[in-house]
C-alpha cells in the first residue's frame, strides 16, 4: 500500500504540474527551436524537468525517513545535476551551445556528494569462493561509484532525442529496479523506484509522440542521476559476479547504444561529448521506420533485456 500511496503522489504531481509550467516556458520562451539535427518540426517548450523533480521529492520526503545524511545528500546532489540542466536547457533554447566542462564538474560533484553521504560500491560475493564477500579498496570504490552515477546521468541525457524515449526507458529501468529490490527486501531502493515511475509514467503523458513538453538535459539527468543512485543503494548492493550485470541489463539500452556512439565519436576524432545522429534511434530513423516505431522497437528491446536481468537475478549466482 506504501507504494502505491507513493506511486500515486509522484504521478498525481507531474500530471497536475506540466501544464502550469508549460504555459509558463511560452511565456518566457524557454522553447525548444527545431533544426536539422532534431526530430520535431514545432516549437515545443521546456520545464518538465521541475514538475518531475518536485513531483519525485514530494513523494520521497513523505514517504522515506525523513532527512538522514543519506537522503541530504541524495537530494543535495539531485539539485546539482538539475540545476546545470536547466542552465544547459536555457543555453539551447536560445541558439547557444553550454560548455561541456563545467557541466561535466558539477555532474562529477553531484556524483561525489552521494557517495560521501553513503551511496558506494563496495564490492560484490564470490560465488566460487564459498561466498565470501570481495571488498574492493577504498580508491575503486570512490572510482567506481562515481563514474557509475556520472554514466547514467550521461546515457539517459544521450537517449533524451526522440519524443517519449528517454522516459519510456527510465519506466522500464525504474521497474526492473523495483522488481530487483522488493525480491531482495530492499524497502528505500524499492521506494525510491516506484517513485521514479510514478512521476516517468505522468511526464510520458505530455511527452509521448507528438511532445507537448521536452524535459530536457535538466529532468534526464534527474532521472539518469535517480537511476544511479537506486542501482547503489538496490542491486549493487551485496550483488554476487553474475548479478553485478542486473542494474546495467536493465539500463541496457541507453547504456550499450551510447557506448558504441562514444567508441564511434572517438574512432572519428570527434568530441564523445558533441551532439550528433548517432544514436540508435536516429540510425532507426534514417533506416525508414517512423518516430512511434523506433519508441516501440526500443522499448521492447529494453524490455527483454529487463527480463534478463530479472532471470540472472533468480539464478543467484
Amino acid at each position: 500500500m506504501k507504494y502505491a500511496v507513493a506511486f500515486a503522489l509522484a504521478f498525481i504531481c507531474v500530471y497536475c504540474l506540466i501544464p502550469p509550467l508549460r504555459k509558463f516556458a511560452l511565456s518566457i520562451g524557454f522553447v525548444d527551436m527545431p533544426t536539422e539535427r532534431k526530430i520535431h518540426k514545432e516549437p515545443v517548450p521546456h520545464l518538465a524537468s521541475i514538475g518531475i523533480f518536485i513531483g519525485f521529492m514530494a513523494s520521497f520526503l513523505l514517504f522515506s525517513d525523513g532527512m538522514t545524511r543519506r537522503n541530504t545528500g541524495f537530494i543535495t546532489g539531485a539539485v546539482l545535476v538539475l540545476a546545470i540542466g536547466i542552465v544547459d536547457d536555457w543555453y539551447k533554447t536560445h541558439g547557444k551551445d553550454f560548455p561541456a566542462l563545467p557541466k561535466a564538474v558539477v555532474q562529477v560533484a553531484a556524483a561525489i556528494v552521494a557517495y560521501f553521504s553513503g551511496f558506494v560500491f563496495t564490492g560484490f560475493t564470490n560465488p566460487f569462493n564459498h561466498g565470501r564477500y570481495v571488498m574492493l579498496p577504498v580508491w575503486l570504490q570512490f572510482l567506481l561509484t562515481v563514474t557509475w552515477i556520472f554514466g547514467v546521468i550521461t546515457v539517459i541525457n544521450f537517449s533524451d532525442g526522440l519524443d517519449g524515449l528517454a522516459g519510456s526507458l527510465s519506466t522500464i529501468s525504474a521497474t526492473t529496479l523495483f522488481i530487483v529490490a522488493l525480491a531482495k527486501g530492499q524497502t528505500k531502493s524499492a521506494l525510491m523506484s516506484v517513485i521514479l515511475v510514478g512521476v516517468a509514467v505522468a511526464y510520458l503523458k505530455y511527452n509521448k509522440p507528438p511532445a507537448k513538453i521536452f524535459m530536457g538535459d535538466a529532468g534526464a539527468g534527474f532521472m539518469g542521476y535517480v537511476l544511479g543512485i537506486i542501482a547503489l543503494d538496490g542491486a549493487f548492493k551485496q550483488a554476487t559476479v553474475l548479478s553485478l550485470f542486473v542494474p546495467i541489463l536493465a539500463l541496457g539500452v541507453p547504456i550499450f547504444d551510447n557506448l558504441f556512439v562514444v567508441a564511434r565519436r572517438l574512432v572519428n576524432g570527434k568530441p564523445f561529448y558533441k551532439p550528433d545522429r548517432s544514436q540508435v534511434h536516429y540510425r532507426l530513423l534514417s533506416a525508414g521506420l517512423s518516430p512511434k516505431q523506433v519508441l516501440m522497437f526500443l522499448s521492447l528491446v529494453s524490455v527483454c533485456l529487463s527480463l534478463t536481468s530479472i532471470i540472472l537475478l533468480l539464478l543467484k549466482v
